[in-house]
């Protein structure tokens, strides 16, 4: 796996000031995708147990909420493995700090059953489509992407939207 960026201070991708890191990779190419840098799985940086620990090292900073998880694209079969790793260790260090993740892919066709599911706590899924673009619209970039409760879905067996999207 590869990445593109680390954003030490992040306050537009989810609540609060966040660290957010930007995987390399992605085969949607989404029309006027605001990322497309991050689309080769060939470019970036090379992803390893340091670029995980100096993630936590950002987050462990008092004023940090959560970790983001941006891309590219963290979901595709090339990357959620490295992704599922950063997810675990960022929980088990940080049990009360948020994790939100970004993917294109459907929460119930493709994610659901995947183990980083079970460290997320806030999941904006589904395809950026330029048509449905909405400046006005919280964390997400078109009006079809969702921005999914994970903890409240899982209990409830069905999709429950995050309260402040």
């Amino acid at each position: 796996m590869r990445y593109n960026k680390i954003r030490k201070m992040d306050i537009s991708n989810g609540k609060g000031v966040r660290v957010s890191i930007f995987v390399q990779g992605c085969t949607f190419n989404c029309k006027n995708c605001f990322n497309p840098e991050t689309h080769d799985f060939a470019g970036g940086k090379e992803f390893t147990d340091d670029t995980i620990n100096r993630v936590l090292e950002l987050c462990a900073n008092e004023n940090i909420e959560g970790l983001s998880i941006l891309g590219g694209e963290p979901m595709h079969p090339k990357n959620i493995e490295g992704v599922s790793l950063l997810a675990k260790k960022f929980k088990e260090k940080f049990p009360q700090k948020t994790l939100w993740a970004w993917t294109g892919y459907n929460f119930e066709n493709y994610l659901k059953d995947k183990e980083i599911v079970k460290y997320l706590d806030v999941l904006v899924d589904g395809q950026y489509v330029d048509e449905l673009h909405d400046f006005r619209l919280k964390w997400r970039g078109s009006s079809n992407q969702r921005v999914i409760d994970i903890p409240k879905t899982l209990k409830k067996g069905e999709i429950v939207l995050f309260e402040e999207a």
